[in-house]
């Protein structure tokens, strides 16, 4: 599986984030109620936590359509498409003239972007998997 590393995690072509195995301990830990860069732990914790979500929905999204091989080729391409769509939204959502324009919350506004936009995808994934595919999404 080919791996896109960015910000300190593996971003997983087919699936969407994993933890790189070798990444060391975090040097801040989530206080909701701490400074910025404690805010901005908590943030990307979420983030990590929607990941996992999404890449636990995935492999019981393929563990059902095992035996459709069309399927799963087009769920695959799908999702490498999702990726591409999902960091191209954070960079248009964060896209300013001057460079950093959100200072030290940047991290933590965008990890809250990247989370909103996982757990969209692994409600839409989960639909699949409890509804079956070519169903409306409906709400």
């Amino acid at each position: 599986m080919k791996k896109i590393f960015l910000n300190g995690l593996a971003v997983a072509v087919l699936v969407g984030i994993g933890i790189d195995a070798g990444a060391a301990e975090p040097a801040l830990k989530c206080n909701r109620n701490g400074n910025q860069g404690e805010l901005n732990q908590c943030a990307l914790d979420d983030y990590t936590a929607s990941g996992k979500k999404l890449n636990n929905t995935w492999k019981s999204l393929m563990a059902k359509f095992k035996d459709e091989k069309i399927a799963t080729a087009k769920l695959k391409t799908a999702q490498k498409a999702w990726i591409v769509f999902r960091n191209a939204e954070v960079e248009a959502q964060f896209a300013c003239d001057g460079g950093n324009c959100w200072g030290s919350m940047e991290g933590m506004l965008r990890s809250e972007v990247l989370k909103e936009l996982t757990d969209a995808r692994t409600a839409r994934l989960q639909k699949y998997i409890d509804d079956g595919l070519g169903v409306p999404m409906g709400n």
